[in-house]
């Protein structure tokens, strides 16, 4: 995108919608090229043993989620957590999932229905790529991703890439890692019918009243305990699903009601409560698969979600401003793993995004937001697989507020990607990739060079070499606040640096591997596995959002920011098979993150980290495992962290401790109950904004399946 001298923005040249039309013709043809021929008829293995062999891979088994054709193998550092584990969880929002599960460095503006922000390798949401069954979902504007958009239920899995520039999805702007969130896949045969119900409650007790005369370092009035703060929130969630041979789909609806009025310390040791925070959303998605043969399938997915919030103008105040949010997106995708022959796999997928927000009574905005991919991959040879394709995103903003001096703005962003994987031997893979990043006004290639060596039957080390390169969000270059505090800069420089991560893997998965090192014999033991990585990358032209002397928000290319870390996550699982315990699972972490900002005269002796990244992070998860049911429970630990560039506002460190009991009743339902900040810890995950205290949930799930026969039909 171009912007004259003022700050104002050119409509996109004729070139660029040439070259734009170009593009999506070119992405319109692959997705509707007629379907491969069968492998039977090209001499190829069958269709069954091909679909046996893909069984094994993330992407083809029946009971997996829709996503973006990829290598089984990767040399990156990547997570997965399962359906079971999310069930376990039972958590409200994906940011709860991911702290409890993988120990993720989350921020929080508030209880739920809050700005919530992200963490992986000192990088925040906007540097992270989060996806939904393949699609890139930050937002285009901000980069920023409401994780309460996400219905909890619907998530199969979700898989977690950690460092920069990806080469399993080859999306752009990923400096701390990738999050594919996958909600769509294959029904099983029959009508499938399922919900869950439960209220969240929080402790009550005395508190300091706050009025609009009081001064927030004023005591206040003492209030007697609101017990209607035991049903401070309720979630309601609702779906159906039904497959056939070739043909599923499924729909799904959820709701929540939070009140956000739970007991805090302010900053002057007053216990204050919750005010003027509530929020009530909800959403839903209907998806259809088709299997068009071949093991091609054509899956369209309709996702909307609504939101109407009261956003307190700080954490203690009494008066707010409501933002309401609406949301639809509808995304078609063509997945072919056999595309002409048995050699060539193709993937297209095309994303259409309506937003409108609005936030008290002027400000308002419309976006439309374009995106579409293309992937392919070729089996060139038994140790050589050639990936290409590209992308390209497009956003149109209309904003309401009457500080705009071009309420419309456009923007477009794309690339294309060339990767090669070799595997040099029989147990060594090196993967070279080069992606191609621009908009309207540069190119600039990001290459990347791993490797993947399984050095013994128990050992596997990956090596990861990149560039990591990220464009100034849409908000950074042009966003103006109503009363003009927090303005955009359209002179900011892309950020851009290098990085690199060696990972080794002990996945000592079962017993006959385990019997091959007797250091790890153990009786009852079940399966060991540890994975460790060591991590360091740099960004020059690092963007963070200053206060000028004039007292105005803009965001600036501060200097020159490094990282380096250490993460090592070891698992045991063990047999125990007395009375009614059947399995422990032990998995602890531990998270080390060092961060320099450099600018000006600023050196690593002076030592200033990034903003919100703790040095240290420590988990441990105990999940006891049972015939009908299972209880986890796990700890979390941050260290002090920082709320400003300067280091002068220090957040103390602070421990929470969860537990969630699941209880099978009959076939049919489970009970479930969790409770979360048992500690009852007081302490900030934003500057000034004090999360909840202890909290109960309480709930119930209904699964009813394979009631109706595929063959009947409904």
């Amino acid at each position: 995108m171009r912007t004259r001298k003022n700050g104002s923005v050119f409509l996109p040249s004729t070139y660029s919608i040439v070259f734009l039309r170009v593009v999506l013709r070119l992405f319109l043809c692959a997705a509707l090229l007629p379907a491969p021929a069968s492998a039977q008829e090209t001499g190829a293995e069958t269709e069954e043993d091909i679909d046996a062999e893909l069984e094994a891979w993330p992407e083809f088994g029946e009971d997996k989620g829709v996503t973006i054709n990829s290598t089984p193998e990767t040399t990156q550092q990547m997570r997965v957590i399962s359906r079971e584990d999310i069930e376990k969880r039972n958590p409200r929002d994906l940011s709860t999932l991911l702290e409890e599960e993988l120990d993720m460095s989350v921020t929080r503006f508030g209880g739920y229905g809050n700005q919530t922000d992200l963490s992986m390798r000192g990088f925040d949401t906007e540097r992270i790529a989060i996806l939904i069954d393949g699609v890139p979902a930050n937002s285009p504007r901000s980069g920023e991703f409401d994780v309460s958009q996400i219905d909890m239920n619907s998530v199969e899995r979700v898989e977690v890439i950690y460092g920069g520039s990806d080469t399993r999805y080859n999306v752009s702007g990923a400096l701390g890692g990738v999050i594919n969130i996958i909600t769509v896949k294959k029904q099983g045969k029959g009508l499938h019918l399922g919900g869950t119900l439960s209220n969240t409650g929080y402790m009550p007790g005395k508190y300091n009243k706050r009025s609009a005369r009081n001064a927030q370092r004023v005591r206040g009035a003492i209030g007697d305990p609101e017990f209607i703060d035991l049903l401070d929130m309720q979630s309601l969630g609702l779906n159906a699903g039904y497959g056939a041979e070739r043909f599923s789909w499924r729909a799904s609806l959820f709701g929540n009601r939070a009140g956000n009025h739970y007991l805090y310390k302010d900053d002057y040791g007053f216990a204050r409560r919750k005010e003027s925070n509530e929020v009530l959303d909800g959403g839903g998605n209907v998806s259809l698969v088709w299997d068009i043969g071949e093991l091609s399938m054509l899956l369209s997915d309709t996702k909307f979600y609504y939101a109407n919030r009261d956003f307190p103008i700080t954490m203690n105040s009494v008066g707010s401003a409501t933002a309401t949010d609406f949301q639809l997106t509808e995304n078609l995708q063509f997945n072919a793993p056999l595309f002409f022959a048995d050699t060539l796999g193709a993937e297209a997928a095309l994303s259409y995004q309506f937003t409108r927000a609005t936030y008290g009574v002027d400000i308002s905005s419309v976006d439309h937001h374009l995106y579409a991919v293309n992937r392919w991959n070729w089996f060139a040879a038994d140790a050589l697989t050639v990936r290409a394709g590209g992308d390209w995103r497009f956003l149109l903003v209309n904003t309401g507020s009457p500080t705009e001096t071009q309420p419309v703005k456009t923007g477009n962003q794309g690339g294309f990607y060339v990767t090669g994987e070799y595997k040099a031997l029989k147990n060594l893979m090196i993967i070279a990739s080069v992606k191609g990043a621009a908009d309207t006004r540069q190119f600039v290639p990001v290459p990347k060079l791993g490797f993947r060596w399984e050095a013994l039957d128990w050992l596997v080390l990956k090596n990861n070499w990149f560039r990591s390169f990220k464009f100034p969000d849409f908000d950074d270059l042009y966003y103006r606040s109503y009363d003009s505090t927090f303005v955009g800069n359209p002179n900011l420089r892309p950020e851009d640096g290098w990085g690199f991560d060696l990972t080794a893997e002990l996945p000592l998965s079962n017993m006959s591997a385990v019997e091959k090192l007797p250091l790890f014999q153990a009786p009852g033991l079940n399966s060991f596995s540890v994975n460790t990585t060591v991590w360091g990358q740099y960004t020059e032209d690092s963007i963070h959002w200053v206060k000028s002397q004039g007292g105005r928000w803009s965001p600036e290319n501060v200097g020159v920011a490094w990282f380096v870390g250490f993460d090592t996550r070891p698992t045991l699982t063990l047999r125990i098979g007395r009375r009614f315990l059947e399995t422990l699972k032990i998995a602890p972490s531990y998270q080390f993150q060092m961060s320099w900002l450099l600018n000006g005269d600023l050196g690593f002796a002076n030592s200033f980290r990034i903003p919100y990244m703790p040095t240290h992070i420590i988990g441990c998860t105990l999940d006891f495992g049972w015939k009908t049911g299972s209880l986890l429970i796990s700890a979390h630990y941050e260290t002090t962290r920082y709320a400003d560039t300067l280091n002068q506002m220090p957040l103390d460190p602070y421990c929470i401790l969860h537990a969630t009991l699941n209880q099978n009743i009959g076939k049919r339902f489970t009970a479930f109950a969790s409770l979360r900040n048992i500690l009852n810890a007081q302490y900030e995950s934003f500057a000034s904004y004090y999360m909840p205290g202890v909290s109960l949930t309480l709930g119930v799930k209904a699964t009813f399946g394979g009631l109706i026969s595929a063959e009947t039909g409904p």
